[in-house]
């Protein structure tokens, strides 16, 4: 083993730039793995040399974590945040073993059994209230129309969906190539809603600006010497926007469910499982490196066969 005293926080800083180099790791990885480590190394000490990681300090950790409130003395993190801590943790551990540290057997770190993650999605009459709760006759409302029609077609995440810009959407072959988690590529496709809701908000504007959907409140930025890449980007909407604008039109229509951007990709899937789409296809659709991700709709498919059996076996 070599580097037997190396400290902690040099190995977390080494840890977090071999995911981002070596793993290409997405941003929002290495943000979480970042969080979680330091939260770790500040439980443990900054002195903390990697090869005195024993069970004892993991298991005091866990402790912490599953002891941890808030400001109101409410506990702060459920049991699934807590695993991702633990699972952190042990990246992390593997990290040393594969480059010949000492330090404590990541398989040694046992994880809580989870329940199993269940789905909740938007039913057909409620996806057509949410839709009919925008008014198309403003700008803004087409481009809300937009949105929603585009995110339920395409099963986008938040993420992918405010980073378009116009010249990355083919209205015409109704697909587009999407850059997802990890920096990978895949195609999405649009349903002819979408192509007609995107068209009209597209025609109605009167800018040049790159991205596919933006803020058309007034911009500060548009001052003299400000360059035009700069203003593109002011414009662009952010998730906080996106999230805000679907949830106060799930309030207009009545739904009682918290409706949110990844609730209508859960839509998104579930209606193409429902529909007899198989489960690799919808894995490469919302473009989910495992299969074991894209499996908590496995329940839908169990579903559908169990309506099959009753149907054709008498």
């Amino acid at each position: 083993m070599k580097n037997k005293d190396i400290s902690l926080k040099d190995a977390i800083i080494k840890f977090l730039e071999y995911g981002e180099i070596v793993k290409n790791q997405s941003n929002k990885t290495l943000e979480n793995y970042q969080h979680y480590m330091q939260r770790f190394l500040a439980f443990a000490g900054a002195e903390m040399k990697v090869k005195d990681i024993d069970l004892e300090l993991i298991d005091k950790f866990r402790l912490y974590l599953n002891r941890l409130k808030d400001d109101k003395g409410e506990l702060l993190l459920t049991m699934k945040t807590q695993t991702y801590h633990l699972i952190a943790l042990r990246a992390f551990l593997k990290y040393l073993v594969k480059l010949d540290y000492t330090s404590l057997a990541p398989e040694k770190i046992e994880l809580a059994k989870i329940p199993a993650r269940t789905v909740d999605f938007l039913e057909r009459d409620e996806l057509e209230s949410l839709f009919n709760a925008i008014n198309t006759q403003t700008i803004t409302g087409l481009r809300d129309f937009a949105i929603l029609r585009c995110l339920y077609s395409t099963g986008l995440r938040i993420s992918e969906l405010i980073s378009l810009d116009r010249d990355s959407i083919n209205l015409d072959s109704r697909e587009f190539r999407v850059k997802g988690k990890g920096s990978k590529y895949r195609i999405v496709f649009l349903s002819e809603d979408a192509v007609q809701a995107v068209d009209r908000y597209w025609r109605a504007r009167k800018d040049e600006f790159k991205p596919a959907f933006i803020n058309h409140g007034r911009s500060k930025s548009q001052n003299k010497g400000v360059i035009l890449q700069s203003i593109d980007e002011k414009k662009r909407l952010s998730a906080t926007m996106v999230q805000y604008l679907i949830r106060n039109y799930a309030v207009k229509a009545g739904i009682v469910k918290k409706v949110t951007p990844h609730k209508l990709r859960h839509s998104f899937a579930t209606e193409l499982l429902k529909n007899g789409a198989d489960i690799r296809s919808v894995q490469e659709m919302l473009g989910h490196s495992s299969i074991t991700t894209t499996q908590i709709y496995t329940h839908l498919t169990n579903q559908r066969l169990k309506e099959i059996h009753q149907k054709y076996h008498k």
